[in-house]
């Protein structure tokens, strides 16, 4: 007899995103109104939360088995749905590491574990080569990236963690903690301090502007600036704590990085 749950809402797109790649978005009733991966998704599945709100009676309509949501962000929603009768996973990862057991987990539920083992040890395999590469690189790049712009927000544990892979060292690796008001930087001139070489930015969610940020203070001393190695990566492709963070992301940011490196390197 198959238990696994038939009726599912994933309150954020990583989720969705698995369940997809897993080959299992039957499964799926309901989606986070932030998803864009894959597109169909957003053609397919009704829209029945945002990340800091959900439509619990439309939600309740859909007879979920399983609503799966991210971070203590989402617990007041969580506890809604609970005492609705609902059963809820929450995820609270914030590390690669994180990341892989997610998708091993969701893959579990849905009968799905050797499929996710595939596709997280395809993962691990092109991390483990782009280490390989970026080992024998004498000079790497040092890198801020900026989450937020007001206050300036640097970037979460696995962002972090995807700067060194791709080859470059985080000016703020000392930063890293859950909770993004603990990686508020007191003023802008930290930044100018630890004078990175390349600026990645991603304004979660928000699009980001680049005159907005080159016209700081004292910031035209920054060596990112005078080499004019500012890139926006878009929020879903690193800022997700799922599939595409590492399918797409990471490689993206090899790329700005080693295009640095040829140029400066």
């Amino acid at each position: 007899m198959d238990y696994s749950p038939k009726r599912i809402v994933c309150l954020t797109e990583e989720t969705t995103e698995t369940l997809y790649l897993l080959g299992e978005e039957a499964r799926i009733v309901g989606i986070s109104g932030f998803t864009v991966r894959p597109k169909r998704a957003r053609k397919e599945k009704p829209k029945v939360s945002t990340f800091l709100e959900a439509k619990t009676d439309d939600i309740l309509a859909l007879r979920p088995d399983l609503v799966i949501g991210f971070s203590d962000i989402q617990a007041t929603i969580a506890k809604e749905l609970i005492a609705q009768g609902i059963t809820v996973w929450v995820n609270n990862h914030r590390s690669i590491q994180g990341i892989l057991q997610m998708m091993v987990q969701l893959g579990a539920l849905v009968d799905k574990k050797d499929a996710a083992l595939d596709l997280v040890r395809r993962i691990e395999d092109d991390i483990l080569q782009m280490k390989q590469k970026t080992k024998s690189w004498t000079k790497k790049p040092r890198v801020y990236f900026e989450e937020w712009y007001d206050p300036l927000i640097t970037g979460i544990q696995w962002v972090s963690e995807i700067i060194e892979i791709a080859g470059g060292t985080d000016v703020f690796k000392d930063r890293q903690a859950s909770l993004a008001k603990n990686r508020i930087l007191a003023n802008h001139s930290m930044v100018i301090d630890r004078n990175p070489d390349v600026i990645l930015a991603s304004w979660c969610g928000k699009m980001f502007k680049k005159d907005k940020m080159i016209t700081r203070e004292g910031w035209e001393h920054i060596n990112a600036l005078k080499t004019d190695s500012i890139h926006e990566i878009k929020s879903e492709i690193i800022l997700q704590p799922g599939p595409a963070t590492l399918l797409d992301g990471l490689p993206l940011v090899h790329k700005l990085l080693l295009d640095w490196k040829e140029k400066y390197g």
